[in-house]
C-alpha cells in the first residue's frame, strides 16, 4: 500500500515590526496639600498587562475636569505559528490510517464480489460433491442453409429442421463408450432398429403403420453407456411438418399418466413428476416416464420431445437404478439443440 504524501508544512509566520511604545510622562509633583487621586483597580490592572499600552496620563489636578482617555490603537494581527511537530506527525498519522482502512474495505469488498462470482466447488474447502450431471462437451447447433429459417422462426410455416438432422443429436458426454448399433448407414437409422425398443410384437406392427402413416422421412440415433453402466439411447424422428408431429406422431406415444407403448425389460412406467418445471423449453412439448418399483434387471427412464417438425424420443436404463439428474440433463440438452 502506498503510503500517503507528506503534508506541505505550514507557511512560516509573518514577521511584525513592534512599535515602540509611547514616551512615558512622568505627573507633575502635586501642589502642596492637595489631595492625589488613586487610579482604580481596572486602571491597574490594565497598566501592569499591557506592555505594549501607552503609560496613563498624569492625573488632572484638583478642582479641573479630566479629560477621557485616548482609544488605545488596535494591536497588529499576527498569524497563529505552524502546528508544532507533534501535531503535525499526528495529523499524518491519522490520514495514513484513513487510507489504510479505504483500502482495505474497497479490497474486502471486490474480493467478496469475486466470491460471489465463482462456483462453489472453484473456492478451496467449499468443493461440494457432484449432482450427478455427466460433462457434455459444449453444444454448437449446426449452421442453417443460407436463406433458411430456424424451426420456431415466424416465416417458417412448417416448423421444419433445415439443418442436418445428424448434426443435431446430441453428442456423447466424456469418458462414455459409443453404441456402434446405433450408427446406422451413413447416421441413418433404420426404422426397425427404433422399433426394437418396444416390448410387444403387436405394438412394433402398429407403430411402425403410424409412423408410415404419418410421413416418417428418416430416422437419426445416437447411443452410449457411461462408466457406472448406464446405456441411453437417443432417436430424432423427421416428418414433414410440425403439426405432422403434434397432432399425431407424439400423441401416439404419450397419454396423461402412462406411455401408450411399453418399452422392453420394462414393467409398470408412470409420469414423471420430478421432472423440474424450469427446465420446459419454449416451442417444445415434453412428457416423460419413469419406472416403479418392483422392476426388473434394469430401471428405464424414457422422454418424448416434440420439437417442429422432429419427434426426439430419449431412454434411459441402468440395472439397480437410471438416476433422475443425468437423464433430465441429457432430455434438456437434446431440447435445446432441437429449439
Amino acid at each position: 500500500m502506498t503510503e500517503q504524501s507528506q503534508l506541505t508544512e505550514g507557511t512560516e509566520p509573518v514577521e511584525t515590526t513592534e512599535e515602540t511604545p509611547a514616551a512615558r510622562v512622568e505627573p507633575a509633583a502635586p501642589p502642596a496639600g492637595a489631595v492625589r487621586e488613586v487610579p482604580s483597580a481596572t486602571e491597574a490592572l490594565s497598566a501592569r498587562d499591557a506592555d505594549a499600552a501607552p503609560e496613563a496620563e498624569a492625573a488632572p489636578e484638583p478642582g479641573t475636569l479630566a479629560k477621557a482617555a485616548p482609544a488605545p490603537e488596535p494591536e497588529p494581527v499576527v498569524p497563529p505559528p505552524p502546528a508544532p511537530p507533534r501535531d503535525r506527525r499526528l495529523l499524518r498519522a491519522v490520514l495514513r490510517w484513513t487510507a489504510a482502512v479505504v483500502v482495505c474495505a474497497a479490497v474486502g469488498t471486490a474480493a467478496a464480489y469475486g466470491v460471489t462470482r465463482v462456483e462453489r466447488t472453484d473456492l478451496p474447502g467449499l468443493a461440494t460433491a457432484s449432482d450427478g450431471r455427466w460433462d457434455y462437451p459444449e453444444l454448437v447447433r449446426p449452421p442453417l442453409p443460407a436463406g433458411r429459417p430456424g424451426p420456431f422462426a415466424e416465416e417458417n410455416k412448417a416448423g421444419a429442421h433445415y439443418a442436418d438432422l445428424r448434426a443435431l443429436l446430441l453428442p456423447a458426454p466424456a469418458g462414455a463408450t459409443e453404441d456402434k448399433a446405433l450408427r446406422g448407414t451413413d447416421g441413418w437409422l433404420p426404422t426397425r432398429t427404433f422399433l426394437a425398443e418396444f416390448a410387444e410384437a403387436k405394438a412394433r406392427t402398429e407403430i411402425g403403420g403410424k409412423l408410415a402413416d404419418d410421413g416418417l422421412r428418416h430416422i437419426a440415433a445416437r447411443g452410449w453407456t457411461t462408466a457406472d453402466g448406464t446405456h441411453t439411447r437417443v432417436y430424432l424422428l423427421q416428418f414433414g411438418t410440425a403439426e405432422l408431429v403434434v397432432g399425431q406422431a407424439f400423441a401416439a406415444f404419450v397419454s396423461s399418466n402412462t406411455p401408450v407403448y411399453q418399452l422392453r425389460d420394462t414393467a409398470t412406467s408412470v409420469f414423471d413428476d420430478e421432472f423440474p418445471v424450469e427446465a420446459a423449453l419454449d416451442g417444445v412439448e415434453r412428457t416423460s416416464y419413469t419406472e416403479i418399483q418392483p422392476y426388473g434387471a434394469e430401471q428405464v427412464r424414457q422422454a418424448y420431445l416434440a420439437a417442429g417438425d422432429v419427434l426426439a424420443v430419449v431412454i434411459q436404463s441402468r440395472k439397480g437404478g437410471a438416476a433422475a439428474v443425468p437423464f433430465q440433463q441429457t432430455v434438456v440438452l437434446q431440447g435445446q439443440l432441437l429449439s
